[in-house]
């Protein structure tokens, strides 16, 4: 069992919805990323998904390509990446983490490298936005062979037969984009979300996780009568953004937090 099915296992024995959390890394400095890492766990997040920076991210909305704009601009790339779960692992074993991001910083070091380099470092998986689930069968299987998860993305708009794609090559939990854009863009319709995760889980058997639009303790809550995690990136950034490098591990903590408070009311 990888350690993202045993964390989904392990809370619904407890009847407890997953927090998952992004940040992007190397934002907003090159010292901070480890340290929000720890931050978000102290703040009840169960999995981390870290962003590798990337100059072209077209799913995000404009607070995290301006977070990638920062992490870019403070010389962060992809082997630093794997450097800070590296140094995350050293205290913490048993969070999992999730390297989300895009397939060009993937295909410059090569799959095999990144696999490679992911299992050494102690990552559990990954998501690549623009990976089709059609033409990536054989990194899907790589990743699988190497005890790493490889997630998805579900929208609104993905067809039946998408849907029956993501459950044959997706491990970890299947990640539904509960709006119709980039991150950070609208509010989430909870009624919509609930008939959409019905039709997907005619299909997919992975836990299904929610994000795009969640923005406070409140709607957290209402998706997590619905769905088996609950995935938080913009409106964590923007805490970062205003609270500025000397503030941001505070303000991350308190804010994941809340959410956690929320979920576990």
């Amino acid at each position: 069992m990888s350690k993202i099915a045993a964390t989904f296992s392990a809370l619904k024995a407890h009847n407890k919805t997953a927090l998952v959390t992004f940040i992007t890394a190397g934002d907003p400095g090159k010292e901070s990323t480890v340290p929000l890492m720890h931050a978000l766990v102290a703040g009840g997040a169960d999995i981390i998904e870290l962003g590798v920076p990337f100059s072209d991210p077209m799913a995000e909305g404009p607070v995290i390509q301006r977070a990638c704009e920062r992490a870019l601009a403070n010389g962060v790339g992809i082997r630093d990446v794997f450097g800070y779960v590296a140094e995350f692992r050293k205290t913490n074993q048993t969070t999992p983490v999730v390297l989300m991001g895009y397939a060009n910083p993937i295909e410059r070091i090569g799959p095999q490298a990144f696999i490679e380099q992911s299992v050494a470092v102690g990552a559990d998986g990954a998501i690549v936005v623009d990976y089709p689930p059609e033409e990536c069968e054989e990194f899907a299987a790589a990743m699988r062979a190497a005890e790493l998860d490889l997630i998805f993305l579900l929208a609104p708009t993905s067809t039946e037969e998408r849907i029956s794609q993501v459950a044959k090559v997706g491990g970890g939990f299947s990640y539904y984009v509960s709006l119709k854009g980039v991150t950070g863009a609208g509010n989430i319709d909870v009624v919509d979300v609930a008939q959409r995760l019905t039709a997907i889980r005619k299909h997919v058997k992975l836990p299904v996780g929610v994000g795009f639009g969640i923005r406070d303790g409140a709607t957290a809550r209402a998706v997590a009568e619905v769905a088996d995690a609950v995935v938080i990136g913009s409106r964590i950034i923007q805490e970062i953004e205003s609270a500025g490098k000397d503030g941001a591990v505070a303000a991350v903590q308190a804010f994941t937090t809340s959410i956690r408070t929320a979920l576990d009311a």
